[in-house]
């Protein structure tokens, strides 16, 4: 009973996380960095400005934390793809089902991408996704490694999930150039030329 109500209390948390990370990024984009305070956030997701501040410690964590839990839920996915499934499958698989369906609610458009781009750009943002985004990178090769059976600090699953890192960092910045299309498509073209070996063009 107390694993069920620790797994339960964790479900709360990763939610409530979620719900201020997603009211951070849509008052940015509608009022701009520097409009938008921590009590905006917080009144926003329907929480206490203190319980804004338990969870995180400025503005530019809470908008990360989207990137953050969707690090997590891939990793997760890692985890349960059938064991037969060849790996790179099994990860492009993982890394697309984040983003199909897209996420209820999730504005489309040239105006979206441009609030998006210049969010990113801000100094605190950058700072805050440079610190994470190690952290996510990390939680995939450890899945990786689960996955492949490879021996604690072994280099192959850091390599594996730097390259996703990569492969899909590309695809988010492509894809913000005309969000109206959707992006799974654009994430297994991006995996696709990874997997091939990146053959030389001519």
């Amino acid at each position: 009973m107390a694993t069920s109500d620790g797994g339960l209390r964790e479900r709360k948390k990763r939610e409530t996380r979620l719900a201020l990370s997603h009211a951070a990024i849509r008052l940015a984009l509608e009022r701009g960095w520097d409009d938008v305070s921590v009590e905006d956030i917080a009144a926003a997701a329907n929480v206490s400005e203190r319980t804004f501040r338990n969870y995180f410690g400025s503005k530019a964590e809470a908008v990360v934390a989207t990137h953050v839990e969707r690090g997590r839920r891939t990793a997760e996915a890692l985890r349960d793809r059938p064991a037969g499934e060849p790996l790179w499958d099994a990860l492009v698989n993982a890394v697309v089902a984040q983003f199909e369906p897209a996420e209820p609610g999730g504005p489309a458009g040239d105006r979206f991408a441009a609030g998006i781009r210049e969010l990113v750009a801000e100094p605190a943002v950058q700072q805050e996704m440079f610190r994470v985004h190690a952290l996510a990178q990390d939680e995939l090769a450890a899945a990786v490694a689960d996955r492949t059976g490879a021996p604690a600090g072994d280099l192959y699953p850091q390599v594996v999930a730097a390259v996703v890192s990569a492969g899909l960092s590309t695809a988010l910045s492509r894809w913000t150039l005309d969000p109206t299309e959707p992006i799974g498509p654009l994430l297994r073209e991006v995996f696709g030329q990874i997997r091939a070996g990146l053959p030389e063009q001519r």
